[in-house]
């Protein structure tokens, strides 16, 4: 059934990406310790010439195998050496641009720096459609064991490098190592292999829907690694360092429940995608699910700032600290962006999808380019102004769709946000009453806001509370299907 389907691959899911995710962190803490805030930058720097390579590899190819609800060996193998092919020639692109790159940022170890990226790059088309078929399937218990060996071996990789003064290299070690054993355990834990055959008329039948997801990604990759471009040309690489450590350590528990909910949401949809009543029933289980979460979280985040970047980072990140306030903010509404998006692709609606991607970024583009002459709080600050916004433009086409705008939405989720405010209140107040070690406000802070929370929730939000039980295997679910 559905729902059981749903809750396993729930569970599947949150562990590979937990491990992946975790297991990066802590390797994040260890390097952040030994590294400085301008290595960090020189990598940041490229994000956006290796984000924008990657998707033009896969194309949207691999989404559009998901949305499918049945493709052919042709199909797979098609897609397959298409992104063997883009590989290829988008290393080669960006090794040519390599000298250019490092021109622009005043920087010449990004010119070696690209070379090893662009390996990376072309390491990934190997397993692209393995990740894809695994998540077609749910299986994402494979993944979990892909990630947990691959995350915890580049990253003592990574460690090592650090410590035996390599610096930034460190950093490209990790990345090359991950996607070597990725690869290479993709293709020994999954059955899947190509034949020798390549359709021109699967592709252009695939690219109805995975050419708009590729424009619509490409777009979405530009946006949201602009102001990186912008921080590390204006200012200083110090300057972008801060601000992607800031940026990361407030996605990171967004990443964590997203990276898990699109995944599972995006196949579940899918499934659905006919029935729309099913599917605005789903949509708004998984919002008060994910704003449980996110809501808590992002909170905490904003208030235990200052001891968590002292207590994982060090001194030497402090100047972050505002910055990740800020940016705590613009993160909120994040889960009901990615799964107001996932009923348009799910429908097969890539272009709508495109065309609202489209205009959003526009905006953002504009607004964080303006923002970049102010300084960098005034990039953050414009993080949250775009937030906001975007999340109006997701839920347009929602309710156009499916009669379930961003107004109602938001009642819906209510007590998701009235149960978060004794969070907030009793976490401001234990930092201000406690004269403590980062370490020390860190862990009562949280605890105390915990506590708080949960009781909340069994009185004005049992629904999600349970949902999240169910997910957790802390109960047995006793809702039909």
């Amino acid at each position: 059934m559905l729902r059981r389907k749903v809750l396993g691959a729930a569970r599947w899911s949150a562990l590979d990406v937990g491990l992946r995710q975790g297991a990066q962190f802590l390797v994040t803490i260890v390097l952040a310790r030994i590294l400085t805030p301008e290595d960090f930058g020189v990598v940041a720097m490229l994000a956006l010439f290796t984000g924008m390579a990657g998707i033009f590899i896969d194309a949207g190819f691999s989404a559009a195998l998901i949305q499918r609800s049945s493709v052919s060996r042709t199909d797979e193998s098609t897609v397959f050496f298409f992104n063997l092919a883009m590989g290829t020639v988008t290393a080669l692109l960006l090794c040519a641009v390599a000298d250019w790159i490092a021109t622009f940022f005043g920087q010449a170890v990004l010119q070696y720096l690209t070379y090893a990226m662009a390996f990376n790059i072309f390491l990934n088309a190997f397993g692209s459609i393995h990740s894809a078929l695994l998540s077609k399937e749910m299986d994402f218990r494979t993944l979990a064991k892909v990630g947990a060996v691959s995350s915890v071996l580049s990253g003592l990789v990574a460690v090592y490098m650090a410590v035996q003064g390599y610096g930034v290299w460190s950093l490209a070690g990790q990345a090359i190592t991950a996607s070597m054993l990725t690869v290479l355990l993709l293709w020994y834990w999954h059955p899947w292999r190509p034949d020798w055959a390549f359709s021109t008329m699967s592709l252009r039948s695939l690219f109805r829907f995975g050419g708009y997801e590729m424009a619509a990604t490409l777009t979405d990759v530009l946006s949201n690694n602009l102001y990186l471009i912008l921080i590390g040309k204006i200012y200083s690489v110090r300057e972008a360092g801060l601000y992607d450590r800031a940026q990361r350590t407030q996605q990171l528990p967004v990443t964590l429940m997203m990276s898990v909910i699109n995944r599972v949401a995006f196949s579940a949809y899918a499934s659905v995608s006919a029935e729309k009543e099913r599917l605005a029933r789903g949509l708004r289980q998984a919002q008060a699910l994910t704003m449980f979460l996110n809501l808590p979280l992002l909170v905490s985040v904003i208030l235990l700032a200052e001891p968590l970047v002292l207590t994982l980072f060090g001194p030497q990140w402090t100047s972050c600290v505002p910055i990740l306030q800020v940016l705590g903010l613009s993160g909120l509404l994040w889960p009901m962006h990615v799964l107001n998006l996932n009923v348009l692709r799910a429908q097969g609606r890539s272009d709508l999808f495109f065309q609202i991607t489209l205009f959003k970024k526009a905006f953002a583009i504009g607004l964080t380019a303006a923002a970049a002459f102010y300084g960098v709080m005034a990039v953050a600050w414009a993080q949250v102004a775009i937030s906001f916004f975007a999340y109006f433009v997701n839920t347009h086409y929602t309710r156009v769709l499916l009669g379930y705008g961003g107004w109602r939405q938001m009642r819906d989720l209510a007590m998701n946000f009235t149960s978060a405010i004794p969070l907030a209140g009793v976490v401001y107040l234990t930092m201000h009453v406690m004269q403590a070690s980062p370490l020390i406000e860190l862990v009562v802070a949280s605890l105390a806001g915990g506590v708080a929370y949960w009781l909340t929730c069994r009185w004005i939000c049992a629904a999600p509370l349970n949902e999240f039980m169910d997910m957790a295997g802390l109960r047995k679910s006793r809702e039909p299907v």
